[in-house]
């Protein structure tokens, strides 16, 4: 991957490169050792880009979960007295995922000619997330990568835990409405046209709701096919669409503007940014880089520009807490206000932490009290569809029944 990046260097005027490498990450470490400092990275090289609404990242074969298992297991085995070669050995044993494997092997590979384990991570981006490196680079800088990948580990499962729980919430009401969907289809186009028939058949005059039904079923039994493509064209393509850039970006918006998803959203934010850096923090990550990193796991863009200007404070020699305490309507105002204690007392790492497992405890019980108030609702909702649907269909009826 291309990035556009401004050097600055002490005594020279501030350049702008073009640097091809797989992560923000590895542009970091490039600089520094070059003797310079990262003023600004941007993704491309400023030529042609896809379109956002096509950008879509597809999987790599291998689960969050199994990452985390992978960091757990090294962890432990690094911290019994095992070399990283032996560890690397028996995680290939043990896994069952033949893409893991794969990587797993190339690793130790990279290893043995001579890398070190967090620039053999940098080869696989979209496996290894930034954090993951970090964590790894700074716990063999300092002699302590066992107690660094266990931090990870830590990070990388609350923050899946979190997510699961968000989904979980949501299980219920999607498998209702793709129920409520399939019937209503089914509806349409067997039972409604052996009704009309009927109405036709006896010369019933029906109302104006019926008709609109019965247009509908007579247009959805003549197309079968087209509506059926269709119907799985908006599934898939509003699946594609949510998960490109574009369609992320007016989801969240839409979401911070609906009451009670509101709050669930900027609490998740708020927990998932500040585990990460308070982990990045804790393992001596410089601040910058911490930033940097904390704003590609963010991934939401009107929520990693904070961490963007958090960095411009920080190079300005101005607190970290005041890019926070300017977004309120997207960190809550307790972030804020305890990441300036954390300055105030040299604890911004062990504040971090609180924050993040306050809102992770607030998230999870929001979540349940979620369930509570989508039940009624849908409820409410569905019936109001069947309700109209069944006046619709058995007006005629009684209409009939009145002529008799």
């Amino acid at each position: 991957m291309k990035y556009r990046v401004i050097v600055r260097k002490q005594g020279a005027p501030d350049q702008t490169r073009i640097l091809e490498a797989p992560s923000r990450f590895a542009v970091y470490d490039l600089i520094q050792k070059e003797g310079g400092m990262v003023v600004d990275i941007k993704e491309g090289s400023g030529g042609f880009k896809m379109p956002a609404w096509l950008d879509i990242t597809f999987g790599t074969g291998i689960k969050r979960r199994e990452i985390i298992r992978t960091a757990k297991n090294l962890s432990a085995m690094l911290g019994a007295g095992l070399s990283i070669s032996r560890a690397l050995s028996v995680i290939e044993r043990q896994s069952s995922n033949k893409q893991l494997k794969k990587i797993v092997v190339g690793i130790s590979e990279a290893i043995k000619q001579g890398s070190s384990f967090h620039e053999a991570l940098i080869a696989y981006p979209k496996v290894f997330p930034e954090i993951f490196v970090a964590m790894a680079r700074s716990g063999e800088e300092s002699g302590s990568l066992a107690d660094s990948l266990t931090v990870v580990s830590v990070q990388m499962e609350r923050s899946d835990e979190l997510i699961r729980k968000i989904r979980g919430a949501m299980i219920y009401p999607s498998i209702v409405l793709s129920a409520v969907l399939i019937v209503g289809i089914l509806m349409l186009i067997y039972v409604v046209p052996t009704l009309t028939k009927t109405f036709t058949q006896l010369g019933v005059q029906i109302p104006l709701a019926t008709r609109m039904i019965v247009a509908l079923s007579n247009f959805m039994v003549a197309h079968v096919p087209i509506v059926l493509s269709v119907l799985l064209l908006f599934v898939f393509g509003g699946v594609a669409f949510v998960r490109s850039k574009l369609g992320s970006k007016i989801v969240l918006a839409c979401a911070l503007h609906m009451p009670v998803i509101n709050e669930l959203v900027r609490e998740t934010y708020t927990a998932r940014a500040s585990r990460t850096l308070s982990s990045l923090l804790s393992a001596g990550v410089p601040v910058l880089e911490a930033l940097s990193i904390t704003r590609e796991v963010v991934h939401a863009p009107a929520y990693a520009k904070v961490f963007t200007e958090a960095e411009e404070h920080v190079k300005k020699g101005e607190p970290l807490s005041m890019a926070s305490s300017e977004h309120t309507k997207l960190y809550p105002i307790l972030m804020s206000d305890m990441l300036a204690v954390g300055e105030e007392t040299g604890k911004v790492s062990e504040m971090l932490r609180q924050i993040a497992e306050f809102y992770e405890e607030d998230v999870a019980q929001k979540t349940k009290d979620l369930s509570t108030i989508i039940e009624p609702v849908l409820m409410l909702v569905i019936g109001t569809f069947v309700g109209i649907f069944a006046v619709s269909m058995i007006s005629p009826i009684y209409q009939l029944s009145s002529a008799v």
